[in-house]
């Protein structure tokens, strides 16, 4: 990681982002804590594509939670079929299911 202020960052640009791109972090240090970080697009991806992949794991894990408490309901390719109608109206086990969420 490399630490730099701004007037020597604008001052060396090209040798910074060429650090960046080479991998190394490069924050510039501001005042009141207010600092600035640069990174690789590569980099940059990566993070991104690890917090989108901790945001799908915990949405499973909650899809498994709410498996394992009966808060789920699991309908047949028919019943899906159904529901794509434009005149499909929610049918008893949704009525029952919709319910039961409400009472818990």
């Amino acid at each position: 990681m490399i630490t730099t202020k701004p007037l020597d960052f604008r001052s060396n640009l090209k040798k910074y982002m060429d650090s960046a791109f080479q991998g190394e972090l490069v924050v510039i240090a501001r005042p009141k804590n207010e600092n600035v970080v640069m990174v690789s697009e590569k980099v940059y991806s990566d993070l991104i594509k690890a917090k989108q992949n901790a945001e799908y794991l915990a949405r499973l894990d909650r899809s498994r939670e709410q498996m394992n408490e009966s808060q789920t309901i699991s309908f047949s390719m028919d019943e899906l079929r159904a529901m794509e109608s434009d005149d499909w109206k929610p049918t008893q086990k949704i009525k029952d299911f919709m319910e039961r969420m409400r009472d818990e």
